[in-house]
């Protein structure tokens, strides 16, 4: 074991029981269990002290260990009501689990049948042969994509674009680590730019909603594409520098011709329903994750995709995914993401100051917790001081809402921030040090631009 993993797994353990040995005032029992684990877990994945998989499934054991009501951990007398142990090892079949199988199901079929260096034929002709422009290329079409359907189904689908491209370069070309990272990146990008690009979005403008405000679809796109766009270009300039390309172009076959076997017929058939479904799901509302079982099934029933297959996907993703939604879980109910929000004084803050540690925690909590959960715990608490005089009426309202909304979709720093980012590990071209490098970078300069959007151009469009 290197230095740094063992430097990771004393910080690790030290981290793990200091809430056991320190008491936080106003959190409860079971959330000091639940902040030990987070410690740990925080601390595995970021130095990989070991591999970022088990710590999940770490994580999930500790849980029902500590945490459920077949644990060893009697909470009797305490508010805490412990969880049945299988609402954290459901998370492995989680819904988001689901469309990510069905994400990986289509883009391995994709590379057996050569339908991904068929559609990176027609996808990157515009933007030529210079990587930083395919680069460029990829996060345009990631981010427009993700703009209007689930980032998640779009990074899944964009995955198979890239996998030839990555293939065509040296093994040591720091751009592979760049591309890999430019999908999950555009993706989380381009879903703010509409009300359904991403949930976060969604809780905000429902919560508006009811407290009277009508936040139009035209009307959010005005508010948050510029800074979509921005970011996206902005993005790719930090993964250009950060990883340069070694070879100024990459010698891309874009002529070629679609197989047209019986099995390659079926998977250019399901691909199209099943993206077209995942595109149009706010007009039929049929959940994507739904939709993700139509290729499973389709393309297993008919052989096109065989048990030798099914043994090559990328498992050990899905369990890296579902530690973060079960660690989301522990985190909300045993009230440490309430508490955590709470320790803050915010009517101690004047009102940039305000905006900015909004801006601040939304990342830093999104970035462990699903960025869904995180902007339904902090904007009940913005109507709360919009309410309680504290920032003043609508415009206050919709500004905090846009600051909440947009800063959690800037969690970019590690794996489990969100699936985009986990998808980008399962390629292998990257380590979690490098989403933590470009990802902090990105999420930084991000949270500038709310903020100065919040001074320069929202205020105008109120």
């Amino acid at each position: 074991m290197s230095k740094v993993k063992w430097v990771g797994m004393l910080l690790g353990l030290l981290g793990f029981c200091l809430p056991l040995l320190v008491t936080f005032p106003g959190l409860s029992l079971a959330g000091h269990f639940a902040m030990s684990i987070f410690l740990l877990a925080a601390i595995f994945w970021m130095f990989e002290t070991i591999p970022i998989y088990s710590t999940s499934i770490l994580v999930i054991l500790s849980q029902v260990v500590f945490l459920s009501s077949q644990g060893f951990i009697d909470y009797s007398g305490t508010i805490y009501s412990p969880l049945d142990y299988t609402e954290f090892l459901s998370t492995l079949a989680d819904p988001i689990i689901i469309l990510f199988l069905g994400g990986f199901v289509l883009a391995d079929a994709s590379v057996k049948y050569d339908f991904d260096k068929s559609m990176t034929r027609y996808l990157l002709r515009p933007f030529g042969s210079q990587t930083k422009f395919i680069m460029l290329g990829l996060m345009i079409v990631t981010g427009f994509l993700s703009a209007f359907m689930s980032n998640t189904a779009t990074t899944a689908m964009m995955i198979t674009v890239i996998l030839p491209i990555i293939a065509k370069m040296e093994p040591g070309d720091p751009a592979r680590i760049g591309i890999a990272l430019s999908i999950p990146f555009a993706a989380n990008i381009g879903g703010m730019a509409t009300p359904i690009g991403t949930p976060p979005n969604a809780v905000v403008i429902a919560a508006l909603n009811n407290q009277g405000m009508n936040v139009e679809f035209s009307s959010w796109m005005i508010y948050a594409a510029p800074l979509a766009i921005v970011m996206l270009f902005i993005t790719w300039q930090i993964l250009i520098r950060l990883y340069p390309p070694a070879m100024d172009a990459i010698s891309l076959n874009l002529e070629g011709k679609l197989k047209t076997s019986r099995d390659a017929l079926i998977l250019y058939g399901t691909f199209a329903v099943t993206v077209l479904l995942w595109v149009t799901e706010s007009f039929h509302g049929i959940k994507s994750a739904i939709v993700a079982l139509i290729p499973v099934t389709v393309l297993t029933l008919t052989s096109t995709f065989r048990k030798e297959d099914i043994r090559k996907l990328p498992w050990e993703v899905l369990w890296l995914i579902a530690g973060g939604i079960s660690l989301g879980i522990s985190m909300k109910e045993t009230g440490l993401a309430e508490w955590m929000v709470s320790a803050i004084s915010w009517d101690q803050f004047g009102y940039l100051a305000l905006l900015a540690v909004f801006a601040l925690v939304a990342l830093a909590m999104s970035n462990f917790l699903s960025n869904t959960v995180t902007a339904s715990l902090l904007i009940p608490l913005a109507i709360t001081l919009v309410t309680s005089g504290i920032l003043q009426g609508t415009a206050g309202m919709m500004m905090i809402g846009l600051v909440i909304a947009l800063g959690s979709s800037f969690a970019m720093i590690l794996p489990i921030s969100t699936p985009p980012n986990a998808i980008a590990v399962s390629t292998g071209m990257l380590k979690t040090k490098n989403m933590i490098t470009a990802g902090l970078i990105v999420g930084l300069i991000g949270l500038g631009f709310i903020l100065l959007l919040s001074m320069i151009y929202w205020p105008y469009l109120m």
